[in-house]
């Protein structure tokens, strides 16, 4: 019996990234381990990852490719040869793109975030092709843009520093479920004497074990924001050395903060006026003394309309106390743009047709239903969907499935499992998983280069996102040397050697590592340079400016809400958010049998009041309504729920609901303020006992 441990990675949407040690045994994956010696993953998995043998393994894996036999939804499929699959698909991709390629759409998210199973083959063969872009806002563009107009990028303080501060803002996220590693170094802070404040509608997990929580209302994060600035700004809290020198426009910031009193931003808020002095002043007043104090804010609250400006305002706090001096102080969104990427390498641009049509992947359910028109351009007639479940995932679920009901739509989907969104396909091709293909990977929580290496053999007669779309490019006669790229020679492209932060990347020394650290210092902006157009913080952006938004901090309101809509509110007085379930990661795992039953099924948490004023009791079945679409779960009475806001943890795949439905019945296709990207968090509900 022969026993190899191969180096791999996480592939999964999640800041951690982690580094694997697969053992393989005769050619079969049996364990899947963190990496001890990796400083991020300490050797430490989430429960999903950690049973990644039972995904691969699973007996539901799709293993041939398929063709539909029945109605579309229906999920009746038969087995076909790759032969005839690459024909079928090859002859209607070439119909359609001689009428019009841009009739041609892809649909791919994060299902790997690999860069070269993500969007490298798959962008050289749809750019070739002419299709459609594809705007891919679904979960982080709205706080990445309010974040870029602020400070440049998204880097931020280093995970591997947070142990170091004093005061720990979690705000908007719930590092227990989907950050752990960041959960561990701010537990660590804590034992150290830092204290931890959540700041988040909902008393998750992570809120639980912090010392204070802040239930704020949904949309309303912009607002305590603006709220600290002005406390801060009101009692000198601040860095006046770092303002004068590494901030732009902060007189006119003054101004505007000077109209947010705490007892104006409580209003807004739902809480305590004292809430937000208190908090202001703990976080001015670390500083002051010298001492560290850090922000990890997360995605959670840019999906509401104003998410963008949310995440903008509290990117300016730290530079306002001057808390980037400290390598554990500052904030972090994303690390994404610490990477020297090489897209271009990767993707090869200069294949797409020039005025090829953008189409924003958070109004899919629209877009699949729209006619030709002259702003919009031909009709959706084909989706090659990978990486992604958009039935399950896409906002205001029953449009996004009408659409892909259209009998006139052809549909191909790369998958690992038959999902809600491959019910739909004409076409079904079997991908592999982590464990079986190469890849190189870089984080959005961390700092490390890293490597997959394939451990297992394709299991059945599943092929590489890669291998399909080269088959797929082979079909269609594109024979540019590109599309004979390996594997290997892709992901050697896919961080810039030359540029310092990569340390002269080698890809097989790192194939052998398994992960490298990027080459920054300890503090990223100790000394201003900040990669905006003035090298400084922007309090104040011409950028925003001219691009028709407010250049300095501001609020704005949630679409729905008492405040802003009261007839609405009227008939559906309840907020609602729908982050992710502890055991899922969006709509993967969901269907990994021991992972479901731990999660159990879909439940809805709502404070005892509002129970009460319902006649709901724990375990009544109940229904979530507006007027988009409704779907049941079961009752969970708690206070972990504020007042006025029910909380889904999600994303349950339809099929597997006993209503065949998930809370994006309910969801909008509303957009941010910034970045296009979707309001997942920002809907009023009505709940009735079933």
């Amino acid at each position: 019996m022969s026993t190899t441990t191969v180096r791999a990675v996480c592939p999964h949407d999640c800041p951690d990234t982690c580094a694997l040690l697969v053992t393989v045994k005769d050619g079969v994956a049996t364990e899947v381990k963190g990496d001890p010696d990796h400083p991020t993953t300490a050797g430490v998995l989430c429960t999903k990852v950690s049973r990644y043998t039972e995904r691969t393994y699973h007996p539901d894996r799709l293993l041939h490719p398929m063709k539909r036999v029945g109605r579309k939804g229906e999920g009746k499929f038969e087995r076909i040869s790759w032969d005839e699959a690459l024909g079928t698909i090859a002859a209607r991709l070439k119909e359609i793109a001689a009428r019009d390629p841009q009739a041609i759409l892809p649909y791919s998210y994060a299902g790997t975030m690999g860069l070269v199973q993500g969007e490298s083959m798959a962008a050289r063969f749809l750019h070739k092709l002419g299709a459609s872009l594809l705007d891919r806002t679904i979960c982080a563009t709205a706080g990445g843009t309010g974040y870029k107009y602020t400070i440049g990028a998204r880097i931020g303080t280093d995970l591997e520093q947070f142990q170091n501060a004093k005061l720990i803002l979690i705000w908007g996220g719930n590092p227990i479920a989907s950050n752990l590693h960041f959960w561990t170094r701010a537990q660590e802070a804590k034992r150290r004497g830092a204290k931890l404040i959540a700041i988040d509608p909902y008393r998750s997990l992570t809120a639980e074990k912090c010392h204070q929580h802040i239930a704020l209302l949904p949309g309303t994060d912009a607002a305590l924001a603006l709220g600290m600035m002005h406390v801060l700004i009101r009692d000198d809290l601040l860095d006046h050395d770092y303002i004068a020198r590494h901030t732009l426009g902060f007189e006119q910031l003054k101004q505007r903060a000077e109209e947010w009193t705490p007892e104006r931003v409580a209003g807004i808020c739902g809480i305590a006026a004292d809430e937000v002095e208190q908090l202001a002043r703990l976080y001015g007043e670390t500083a002051k003394r010298g001492e560290a104090v850090a922000i990890r804010t997360n995605y959670g609250l840019q999906r509401v309309h104003g998410g963008g400006m949310a995440v903008r305002n509290i990117t300016c706090l730290p530079a306002l106390v001057g808390a980037w001096r400290h390598a554990a102080g500052g904030v972090q969104l994303s690390s994404s743009d610490s990477f020297p990427r090489d897209f271009n390498a990767l993707q090869r641009p200069e294949l797409l047709p020039p005025g090829t049509r953008t189409i924003n992947m958070s109004t899919i359910g629209d877009d699949l239903l729209r006619e030709a028109s002259a702003d919009f351009g031909p009709r959706i007639e084909a989706l090659i969907v990978y990486n992604s479940n958009p039935v399950a995932i896409a906002p205001q679920s029953a449009k996004v499935a009408q659409g892909f009901a259209r009998e006139d739509l052809f549909t191909v989907v790369l998958e690992h499992f038959q999902t809600d969104t491959a019910d739909y396909a004409d076409i079904v091709l079997p991908a592999t998983t982590q464990l079986e293909h190469v890849d190189a990977h870089s984080a959005y929580g961390h700092t490390y280069m890293m490597a997959n290496n394939a451990a297992i053999a394709p299991l059945g007669e599943a092929k590489p996102n890669t291998e399909i779309f080269r088959l797929l490019a082979a079909r269609m006669g594109f024979d540019d040397p590109c599309f004979k790229d390996s594997d290997d020679v892709i992901a050697a492209s896919a961080f810039n050697g030359k540029d310092v932060r990569a340390i002269h990347f080698d890809w097989e020394s790192l194939k052998r590592k398994g992960w490298q650290k990027l080459n920054l210092p300890d503090a990223p902006f100790a000394e201003g340079g900040f990669p905006t157009p003035s090298g400084k913080c922007e309090f104040f952006s011409e950028r925003m400016q001219a691009d028709g938004l407010d250049p300095l901090p501001s609020y704005i309101a949630p679409y729905e809400s008492h405040a802003t809509n009261p007839a609405l509110a009227a008939k559906y007085p309840l907020a609602m958010i729908s982050p992710p379930a502890r055991n899922f990661l969006n709509s993967s795992f969901v269907n990994v049998q021991s992972l479901r039953h731990t999660e159990g099924e879909p439940h809805l948490d709502i404070h005892p009041d509002d129970a009460g004023a319902r006649g709901i009791v724990a375990g009544d079945v109940v229904r979530i309504f507006n007027d988009r679409g409704s779907f049941v779960a079961k009752a969970r009475v708690t206070d972990k729920a504020r007042k006025g806001l029910v909380v889904g943890l999600s994303i349950w795949w339809k099929k597997l609901a006993s209503d065949g439905k998930n809370a994006n019945e309910v969801t909008s296709q509303r957009l941010t303020d910034m970045g296009g990207g979707p309001t997942f968090y920002d809907l009023l509900v009505q709940v009735e006992r079933v």
